[in-house]
C-alpha cells in the first residue's frame, strides 16, 4: 500500500520569529522603493546649496550680499533671500569644501528625519502597543519617500532643521511651560520668514510668555544688524518684499494660493486684492481650528493646522517647504487606530479616515513636481484636470484644514511602565 504523502508542516503566523521576518521583509521593500523615488531628484545636484556657499564667497569678497545673481532656465536670475542672521550661520560651512558641505547637510537632515519622525509616533506607538522598531522603520522610510524631503535633501536645503526647532518648542518645551518655551520657534523665524506664523500661533492659543521668549528669540536678527548693518537694512526695507527675487510665482513648484492664481493667468499677475481676502478667510479658519485643537489638548493637530496655513498664504511655497503632510498623516493613522469600529459609526469612521491617510500619502509621495515637467515659460493652466494636477498641493492643504481630527482627551493606555518611557513624549494633553 502507497505511503500517504507527508503534510508539510504549518507555519504559525502568531509566532515571533514569523513576525519578525514578515517586518524585515517589509521594511527591506518599502526601502527598495526609495531610489526610484530620488532618482529624478539627481538633477537637482545640490543646487540651493550651491546658490548659498556662492553666495557666501561674494559676500566674503566684500561685495552686497543681496546682489549676488545666479541664472536659472526656469526661474530667471535667483538671488539670496534668507534673513541675514541665516548668512551668518551659513557663511562657516563655505569655508570648507563643497563636498563636506554638501554632506553634513545631508546628514544633519537625515538625522532630523530620524528624530522628529520618533517625536511623532512614540506616543501613537505607546498608546495603541505598536512594534516599537519596525513602526519607527517605517516611518522614517515613509518621511524619507516624501516629495517634499527629497527635495529638501537634493536641493540641499535648510527645511529641516527649521522643523526640529518648530517642533522641539511646540511639543516639549511650549506644553511644559519651560523657561525656553518660545526659542526654537524664534530662532526659526530668524532664519526664514515662514516659520514666524507660529508666534502668530503663540499669541492665538494665549502662550503669552512664549511668544514674547519667541520674539526675543527673533531677535538673533540684530546680531546680524550689527555685524551687516546695510545688508539687514536693505533686505527688511526692500530685498524682503520682493517675490519676484525668490523666483517665478505661476511655476508649478509654487504650491500656494498665490501659487494657484498665479498659474490662472500666467503670464499676467493675480489680483491682490483678492489673494489678501483668501489669505484672511484661510488663515482666519485654519488659525480658529488650530486653537481648538491646542485648547482640546491636541499639540500636535494645533501645530500642524497652523503649518498648512502657513504653506496656503505664502507668496511662495516651495514644495520642500510643506513638511506640515508629514505629521497630518500620522494624525490621520492615530485616530484611525483609535476609533472602536465595531459599531457602524465606528467602523465607517475608521474606513474614511484610513481611506484619506492612504490618498494623502500617494499625493505626497508621487508628488507634484517629481515626475513631470511643466515646462519653462510661463503659461495658464490649460484645462480642468491640469488646474487639479498642478496646484494639488493647494487643494490638500485646504482638504486638511477642514477634516483634520482633533484627538481631544487621548491619552496613553494604562500598563506598567517600561524603559522606552523615560522617552520625550509628544504630549497630548496640556
Amino acid at each position: 500500500m502507497p505511503a500517504e504523502p507527508a503534510t508539510p508542516p504549518c507555519v504559525d503566523l502568531d509566532d515571533p520569529g514569523s513576525r519578525t521576518a514578515r517586518r524585515v521583509v517589509g521594511a527591506l521593500a518599502l526601502a527598495a522603493v526609495l531610489p526610484a523615488l530620488y532618482l529624478p531628484g539627481r538633477t537637482h545636484d545640490f543646487f540651493d546649496l550651491k546658490i548659498y556657499m556662492a553666495a557666501m564667497d561674494w559676500w566674503a569678497a566684500g561685495n552686497p550680499l543681496y546682489d549676488y545673481a545666479q541664472p536659472d532656465r526656469v526661474q530667471g536670475e535667483l538671488f539670496f533671500t534668507y534673513p541675514p542672521f541665516a548668512a551668518l550661520i551659513l557663511l562657516p560651512f563655505s569655508w570648507l569644501k563643497l563636498g563636506a558641505t554638501v554632506a553634513i547637510f545631508t546628514g544633519l537632515t537625515l538625522l532630523g528625519v530620524v528624530v522628529t519622525t520618533k517625536w511623532l509616533l512614540d506616543p501613537v506607538i505607546r498608546r495603541h502597543r505598536l512594534p516599537h522598531l519596525f513602526t519607527l522603520v517605517v516611518g522614517v522610510l515613509f518621511v524619507l519617500g516624501v516629495e517634499s524631503t527629497r527635495e529638501t535633501i537634493t536641493f540641499g536645503q535648510i527645511n529641516m532643521l527649521l522643523v526640529v526647532l518648530i517642533l522641539a518648542d511646540l511639543l516639549f518645551a511650549v506644553p511644559r511651560d519651560s523657561r525656553w518655551a518660545g526659542v526654537g520657534i524664534g530662532l526659526a523665524a530668524a532664519l526664514k520668514l515662514f516659520p514666524a506664523i507660529f508666534v502668530i500661533y503663540l499669541l492665538a492659543t494665549r502662550r503669552w510668555r512664549a511668544a514674547v521668549v519667541a520674539g526675543a528669540a527673533a531677535g538673533a536678527t540684530l546680531l546680524a544688524a550689527a555685524v551687516a548693518p546695510g545688508d539687514s537694512w536693505r533686505f527688511w526695507t526692500h530685498e524682503l518684499w520682493a517675490t519676484d527675487r525668490v523666483g517665478r510665482t505661476d511655476y508649478t513648484g509654487n504650491q500656494s494660493l498665490f501659487g494657484l492664481l498665479s498659474r490662472l493667468i500666467a503670464p499676467e499677475e493675480p489680483n491682490r486684492l483678492l489673494w489678501l481676502l483668501l489669505v484672511a478667510v484661510v488663515s482666519g479658519y485654519g488659525l480658529w481650528r488650530a486653537v481648538r485643537a491646542s485648547q482640546a489638548g491636541d499639540a500636535l493637530t494645533g501645530l500642524t493646522l497652523t503649518g498648512l496655513v502657513a504653506a496656503l498664504i505664502s507668496p511662495i511655497t516651495w514644495t520642500h517647504h510643506i513638511y506640515w503632510f508629514i505629521p497630518a498623516v500620522m494624525i490621520l493613522a492615530d485616530a484611525a487606530l483609535g476609533t472602536d469600529p465595531r459599531t457602524v459609526a465606528g467602523a465607517r469612521r475608521r474606513r474614511r479616515l484610513v481611506i484619506l491617510a492612504v490618498s494623502v500619502t500617494s499625493v505626497i509621495v508621487y508628488g507634484v513636481v517629481s515626475f513631470y515637467d511643466w515646462g519653462i515659460t510661463p503659461s495658464p493652466t490649460g484645462s480642468p484636470w491640469e488646474f487639479v494636477l498642478r496646484n494639488a498641493y493647494v487643494w490638500l492643504c485646504l482638504v486638511l484644514l477642514v477634516v483634520l481630527p482633533v484627538r481631544g482627551g487621548a491619552r496613553l493606555p494604562s500598563r506598567q511602565p517600561t524603559k522606552s518611557d523615560t522617552l520625550p513624549e509628544t504630549p497630548i494633553t496640556r
